[in-house]
């Protein structure tokens, strides 16, 4: 497998919130050229994207916001509005698959992110997926991302032509806790990013859905002031 070219384009999957933006930062820091793609796919918490706008700006990169609408399938308490966001308290880190799981949503994402890294000539993609404090999703285990790297370099014309993606997981093996001081080693600004499931009207974190609580676990645990901005109705 070829080197990485310092200054190469890496697509960078970026939905605003704090591993997205963990992930944007060590791409930048391992000499890469980010290029933040977002989603508007018909999510509760649209102010996600309104974050992703303001830190790419910030980061002074490119970012390209993809429009999909996931909600005309609904399943999922991110997409569809009758069914409620878990407020239970419940422990996060259950294995059981959540009603906020959105089904296929990762591999909509990368297969996405898969065509805009051919027509840019990259072949570098960052995902921020996590295997250790998670919400038991499929979609964000080392197994779904092995076998996605294998159908990329089948489906592919780079990937036929010996130049097959590697996607970077940076954040599998790590703790919430971990991934912030990881993120503040380089800088990363996380007042600026959104991670709650069914923000206020005012934009603010709802504080008690499990997005929530795993957040505030990981400031907690890595001993540091947490910056999120918490709603008021």
């Amino acid at each position: 497998m070829s080197e990485s070219i310092v200054g190469a384009p890496a697509i960078v999957l970026f939905s605003g919130g704090l591993d997205s933006t963990t992930c944007l930062a060590i791409a930048r820091s391992e000499g890469f050229t980010p290029i933040a793609l977002s989603f508007r796919y018909g999510q509760r918490h649209t102010v996600e994207l309104e974050c992703a706008s303001a830190l790419a700006r910030a980061a002074g990169v490119e970012h390209i916001v993809s429009d999909i609408d996931l909600a005309a399938f609904g399943g999922s308490a991110l997409v569809d509005p009758s069914i409620a966001v878990p407020k239970t308290g419940e422990s996060p880190g259950s294995s059981a698959v959540p009603v906020t799981y959105v089904p296929a949503r990762n591999t909509i994402f990368l297969s996405i992110a898969m065509a805009v890294a051919e027509v840019r000539g990259s072949d570098d993609i960052f995902i921020g997926v996590n295997a250790v404090d998670y919400s038991g999703y499929p979609d964000c285990r080392p197994e779904f991302i092995d076998a996605f790297s294998n159908m990329a370099a089948l489906a592919t014309r780079r990937g036929v032509e010996g130049s097959p993606l590697r996607i970077h997981t940076p954040l599998i093996a790590l703790s919430k806790a971990g991934i912030i001081e990881r993120g503040l080693s380089l800088g990363v600004d996380y007042s600026l990013t959104s991670t709650c499931y069914d923000p206020g009207r005012d934009g603010g974190a709802c504080g008690a859905c499990e997005a929530c609580v795993l957040r505030a676990r990981g400031f907690a645990e890595a001993g540091v002031t947490d910056p999120t901005r918490y709603t008021s109705g």
